[in-house]
């Protein structure tokens, strides 16, 4: 039975069709977890060891490259990088691609134990590497607690008790702290009384380590009752610890008669946080992704409301980002942008259909869109950026459907068939070919959500949103739409006026007879225009993803390496002045040394170093950010020379590295900054839009080094360890043990007073073999010096030094590519050292290259279907002859608009392309079906196409016009461009150039045919 029909004659369960919709899209947007941005997994773990004492290039040797030669073992491996600090390795380790979030868990086992049998092996002294596989885990609620005039020690119990209670809430995950102040008990030893007891400096270590150590202390067995025995309390307190004794030759000295012990902040702490020039500490609350982070944000905020609502006066709660508020806000504007969208269509049906059209083809779309929110929601596909912008991107598709089916009933009740026999004969011709034509724009978008990589994991639900939204639209407009139409289209009389006798119509037939008459001419003037829009296309500006539409944006600052993170906060605090006096500025948080907590997936932030600033500046709206940044970068070079000053924007997507990358990779680290200046120089002359170049190994450091004298310092009992330990007490300190407050460990620090006045050649050395101090002088020659590289990068186990660069704001990363690559690909560089480009390139090749091999499968299968529906070769051939002429319209529009052509343009060109063929299919399906007929062959192409001449302006009117909403996004405004223009210009190639590509593609059989028939015998 024909479904058309049976939706009439058995409305029920159309009925039931349509509130299964209704009540399920209802339930369905109650339900959707609701993200920013899409969740792709960070396949990617961290593995920090530490090795003390230990130069760059000795952990890069001795650590790193055993832990690296284990981990390359594994198959899974994609790319492994390390830093390489002095006494600090950090090894990343990337996952291939193909596989998935379910696999991960198994691999970071196997990864860790890998790991484990390497560490063995490591050199004495090594610390237990530690890996770290939540590297991905992201903080969206995001906030900044500060508390002037508190105590450091009320501050860390203010954190633990914020911690404790957060994680109580139901559907957090984690909640991270970071910038609280550090401390540490420091005893000080006076140098003249140690030296006058004879009291060695690791005597006073012993002591310390000794009094709080956590021992067992057995047990007892009574009446068959087993009771623990504890070890005494240690020392619990500043007074304690001052009077601990220690014996020296025979006596007992208390550490007060010779040290003075004192709690404080030590003083180059690893990040300093301030928000709004404020000192403070920030935490970051991370959902579990089974949770509505909408959901859990309201119930995070009800509790911070309620806890701060009993805090003292002075603390205060800043928020620095609140993701379940942006997603609030963005859910809330789509179903604006929806409402505007869908309301549009229905307006413009309305006038150029009647309102019933625009009743039934409105209500069909409505179904559809709520519809696909409740199979998003049993599919468990969120609700965010993508999926949103997804059914956005289908409305076109969508509306096609509706108003090829309705058009049809409308025009054949009007001729005087009831609605039986109207949807009957209408859907009899067109469901199949709409079906083949909806299979073919889901399978154009197929590339991209099948992609294994992190470009196409984050697209994903683009596909799987237009493939349930297209494939549900194909089934209610067989359904929901012809009872519909039964309700409200009329019955006109047989016999009655024609439908297409209106000028408009019999002005296109004229115009489309001409084009006929003028093929050859039609043709070239087609394949002229695609020449000169495909050349112009070339003109066109390309860039990956776009900026952030979130009014947010970064400094990065650098001072040369070595300086410490005193001095990096330092001069931060001028930035704050000159920003606190901007009325645009809502807020402002400054980190010194690292990077902020993970508060967006989008967002990575830098390796953590002294000499390494961050910003994160908040204003009112995007449209100020351009000129505060450009304001502010200019005050920020002018006021702080000593250093590299950046601001950046945040961008959409996976990616990340600078806008240009080089990387140069060899065994030599002179040779590769060598090189690398040599880049550095050719980049620079072959453009002047590269800004701010640098390399990531940053400046060779001053190292001083003593010469350690052998036969002297042996012969005296002094080993190089002594040497070393008297070095450290008097510039870092020793560590000696830990104070015990509560659940917090701070660490107790020997140090040399430090207004003691005294150089490191003035420093006493232990001879354990004679029990008396030597001037350090006496066992070493000489402090040299050295200037050595503190930063080694390694890539897959080569060093690999890497230059980046900054773009103007107003140039794209691709366009500055093309001015230096072939420049820098030109640099000459030694046998066994390479260059290999990194950055926004690389990442969008990496893309690429992954989309690629999705495509020719989803090619195949578009070509596949195009020729199964026709049963025949020159139909498809016809159509596909439509698509390369799509992109006219699409280099039209982003070169009079200047937007660039992003990785979103290149989904609008598919959705495109999916709309062409559509139209093209059902087009041409028309001509065969009147050609069946008997009609000649241009009469039957005129007749089919003028029929179709209303479906067709009316999609593109509807989908043009349903793109005004998204031209404020600025995620997909050049999506929004590239549909609108090539759309428009896709009509005209559907309503002329199909014809005219119909036309000489048979009209040789038709004139053999009608020869035939007159030499044939009467």
């Amino acid at each position: 039975m024909n479904i058309a029909r049976a939706s009439i004659e058995k409305p029920i369960l159309t009925w039931l069709l349509i509130l299964g919709c209704l009540l399920g899209g209802l339930w369905g947007f109650a339900t959707l977890g609701r993200l920013e941005d899409p969740a792709f997994t960070i396949k990617a773990a961290v593995i920090s060891t530490g090795y003390p004492g230990a130069s760059a290039e000795q952990v890069a040797r001795e650590v790193s490259e055993p832990l690296e030669s284990a981990i390359q073992k594994m198959g899974e491996v994609d790319r492994i990088t390390s830093v390489n600090q002095p006494g600090r390795s950090l090894i990343e380790v990337e996952m291939k691609s193909t596989y998935d979030s379910t696999e991960l868990p198994g691999i970071w086992t196997k990864l860790r134990a890998r790991v484990r049998d390497a560490a063995r092996d490591l050199p004495p002294g090594t610390r237990e590497p530690l890996v770290n596989d939540s590297f991905g885990d992201v903080f969206g609620l995001y906030y900044a607690v500060t508390a002037p005039g508190f105590e450091d020690a009320e501050i860390h119990r203010l954190a633990t008790y914020l911690r404790r209670e957060l994680l109580a809430v139901d559907g957090v995950a984690d909640v991270d702290l970071a910038g609280l102040p550090e401390e540490a008990i420091f005893v000080e030893p006076e140098l003249a009384l140690t030296v006058a007891q004879n009291l060695p400096i690791q005597a006073v270590v012993g002591a310390i380590s000794e009094a709080d150590e956590v021992v067992p202390a057995g047990s007892i067995e009574a009446q068959g009752q087993r009771t623990v025995i504890e070890a005494p309390e240690g020392s619990d307190s500043v007074s304690d610890i001052s009077g601990l004794s220690v014996g020296v030759g025979g006596e007992v000295l208390n550490l007060y008669d010779v040290a003075r012990v004192q709690r404080g902040r030590v003083e180059q702490p690893s990040l300093i946080v301030r928000h709004d020039g404020t000192e403070a500490f920030t935490f970051g609350v991370a959902g579990l992704s089974t949770e509505n982070i909408v959901e859990v944000g309201k119930r995070v905020d009800a509790r911070l409301a309620t806890l701060f609502a009993d805090m003292p006066s002075g603390v205060e709660l800043n928020p620095i980002y609140q993701q379940h508020e942006v997603v609030e806000e963005a859910s809330n504007a789509f179903l604006v942008n929806l409402a505007m969208s869908v309301g549009i269509v229905v307006a413009v049906l309305a006038l150029f259909m009647g309102w019933r059209a625009s009743v039934v083809v409105g209500a069909t779309l409505l179904l559809t869109v709520v519809g696909t929110l409740f199979f998003m929601a049993i599919f468990a596909i969120e609700m965010e950026r993508i999926s949103l912008g997804a059914l956005i991107i289908a409305m076109g598709m969508l509306v096609d459907n509706a108003i090829v089916v309705a058009e049809g009933m409308q025009i054949a009740m009007l001729g005087g068939k009831s609605s039986r026999e109207a949807a009957t004969e209408t859907a009899g011709k067109t469901q199949i070919p709409l079906l083949g034509a909806t299979v073919i724009g889901i399978m154009a978008f197929a590339g991209i959500g099948l992609s294994p990589d992190a470009t196409g994991e984050f697209m994903f639900s683009l596909f799987a949103v237009i493939g349930i939204s297209l494939l549900l639209s194909w089934v209610l407009a067989i359904t929901v739409t012809p009872l519909l139409g039964h309700y409200f289209f009329k019955r006109g009389a047989a016999g009655g006026a024609g439908a297409y006798d209106g000028a408009l119509f019999r002005a296109y037939a004229a115009t489309l007879r001409g084009a006929l008459r003028a093929r050859w001419l039609v043709v070239a003037a087609l394949v002229g225009i695609t020449v000169v829009c495909f050349a112009g296309f070339g003109q066109v500006r390309q860039q990956f993803f776009p900026n952030s539409n979130t009014p947010l944006f970064f400094v990065h600052y650098k001072l040369p390496q070595g300086s410490t993170v005193q001095e990096t906060a330092r001069d931060l605090a001028r930035v704050e002045d000159w920003l606190s006096a901007r009325d645009e500025v809502v807020s402002y948080t400054t980190y010194a040394g690292g990077g902020a907590t993970r508060f967006m997936l989008t967002y990575s932030a830098e390796k953590p170093n002294p000499s390494y600033g961050h910003m994160i500046i908040r204003t009112e709206g995007i449209e100020e950010i351009p000129a505060l940044a450009a304001a502010l970068e200019e005050f920020g070079r002018e006021a702080l020379p000593a250093g590299e000053f950046r601001t950046r924007r945040l961008v959409f997507g996976p990616g990340g590295g600078d806008p240009i990358e080089m990387r140069v990779s060899g065994p030599d680290p002179e040779v590769l900054r060598e090189i690398g200046d040599r880049v550095i120089e050719v980049m620079e002359g072959a453009s002047p839009d590269i800004l701010d170049a640098r390399t990531n190994w940053r400046e060779p450091e001053l190292v001083i080094r003593p010469d350690y004298a052998t036969e002297r310092a042996q012969s005296a009992g002094v080993d190089r360890d002594d040497v070393a330990t008297a070095l450290r007490f008097a510039t870092d300190g020793i560590a000696g043990g830990l104070y015990r407050e509560g659940e917090r460990l701070i660490p107790i620090v020997v140090r040399q007073p430090r207004d003691a006045g005294t150089g490191l050649r003035d420093q006493p050395v232990w001879s354990e073999t004679g029990q008396h101090f030597l001037p350090i002088e006496q066992v070493i020659d000489e402090l040299g010096h050295e200037v050595r590289n503190t930063l080694v990068h390694r890539r897959d186990r080569v060093p690999t030094l890497t230059v980046g660069a900054d773009i103007p704001p107003e140039r794209t990363a691709a366009e500055v590519f093309v001015q230096v690559r072939d420049a820098v690909e030109a640099v000459e560089v030694p046998p066994g050292y390479s260059l290999d480009w990194g950055g926004e390139f690389e990442n969008s090749a990496e893309a690429q290259e992954s989309l690629g091999q999705q495509l020719p499968l989803s090619l195949l299968v578009m070509v596949l279907i195009s020729v199964l529906l026709f049963n025949a070769v020159r139909q498809p051939v016809i159509i596909w002859l439509l698509v390369p002429m799509s992109v006219n319209g699409v280099a039209l529009g982003l070169l009079g608009t200047g937007l660039p052509f992003t990785f979103t343009a290149l989904l609008g060109l598919l959705s495109l392309s999916g709309m062409l063929i559509k139209n093209g299919i059902v087009l041409v399906e028309e001509i065969d079906l009147v050609r069946a007929e008997g009609v000649a062959l241009r009469e039957a192409i005129v007749t089919a196409s003028v029929s179709r001449l209303r479906p067709v302006v009316l999609a593109a009117a509807t989908t043009i016009l349903g793109m005004l909403p998204l031209l404020g996004d600025a995620f997909f405004v050049s999506m929004a461009v590239t549909i609108m223009g090539g759309l428009a210009f896709a009509s005209v190639l559907t309503l002329i150039a199909a014809p005219v590509f119909y036309d000489l593609f048979f009209s040789r059989g038709e004139r053999r045919a009608r020869e035939a028939a007159l030499a044939a015998p009467a």
